[in-house]
């Protein structure tokens, strides 16, 4: 589980948003899956002394590559902009559980902002001709969408729809505005009804936006599949540091492990708002 990655490219995408692809060749990229993360030694000290856990963006096995996408927000990620080419990472992982990953039917994807790049993996591994894929994407501004994949999107001629918060490039405002409105698209009710009812979800995002989501694709009846993002120490569920409260069927309330139990989690079992 702990392993020494080679770091193949570690580049900017767009230094003014500080949003960088990271590519490493090793053992991981056996056993990955869409959905998993590692947990990056980002130095060769013990300053900083944590590590970092970043989403798997991409899985080549023919190649041992891992992708990896993280943004510039700290130490941490500052000190990781410093890697070059040749050099070896400390990793842990890969870790977590993971997407389920449909063969047939319907699937909708819900990003928010760099929660699009866990759900790269989780479009990587999908068969398109036999699963019919809907991306919807809300970013703050088209330079956002540009830096962090929008390209990618077009090479794969997804069916996709984006909205940005100044209006820049598609819908303007939340990804919830976007997704409401592709809801109402559907004709009549019974159409809507007998649509909805083949498709599943799958989203990433700030907290805010998927507990957003969640509600409407559980009021719609659409069974939809959480990627939480919690900070994390051990990133093996020991130090309990990235808990969160879920519902067992039975309706009692239970502790979870973000890094152990999810990071994905059934939208329909956590708790958003613990004080309710």
């Amino acid at each position: 589980m702990i392993n020494q990655e080679k770091v193949i490219e570690n580049r900017a995408l767009d230094p003014e948003l500080g949003i960088y692809r990271l590519i490493l060749r090793g053992q991981t990229a056996k056993t990955a899956r869409p959905g998993q993360f590692v947990h990056l030694k980002v130095s060769s000290t013990l300053d900083p002394f944590l590590r970092r856990p970043i989403s798997i963006a991409g899985i080549n096995r023919q190649q041992g590559e891992i992708t990896l996408f993280y943004r510039v927000v700290g130490r941490g990620t500052s000190e990781l902009t410093r890697v070059k080419e040749n050099q070896t990472l400390n990793l842990i992982g890969p870790l977590g559980n993971g997407f389920t990953v449909p063969h047939e039917g319907k699937l909708l994807l819900l990003a928010g902002g760099i929660g699009i790049f866990p759900l790269f993996s989780l479009i990587e591994a999908l068969d398109t001709s036999k699963v019919k894929v809907k991306l919807l994407w809300g970013a703050e501004n088209r330079q956002f969408l540009e830096a962090a994949g929008l390209k990618t999107l077009l090479e794969k001629n997804l069916d996709y729809e984006v909205s940005t918060l100044d209006g820049s490039i598609g819908h303007k405002g939340l990804i919830t505005d976007l997704l409401e409105y592709y809801l109402q698209g559907f004709n009549n009710p019974s159409e809507k009804k007998s649509s909805i009812l083949a498709w599943r979800a799958a989203a990433c995002g700030p907290k805010a936006m998927l507990q957003a989501v969640t509600a409407i694709c559980r009021r719609e009846g659409i069974p939809i599949e959480v990627s939480l993002e919690e900070r994390m120490a051990c990133g093996v569920g020991a130090c309990l540091g990235c808990v969160c409260t879920a519902r067992e069927p039975s309706g009692t309330l239970v502790r979870k492990r973000v890094c152990k139990d999810g990071p994905v989690f059934d939208g329909g079992e956590v708790v958003w708002d613990e004080e309710s």
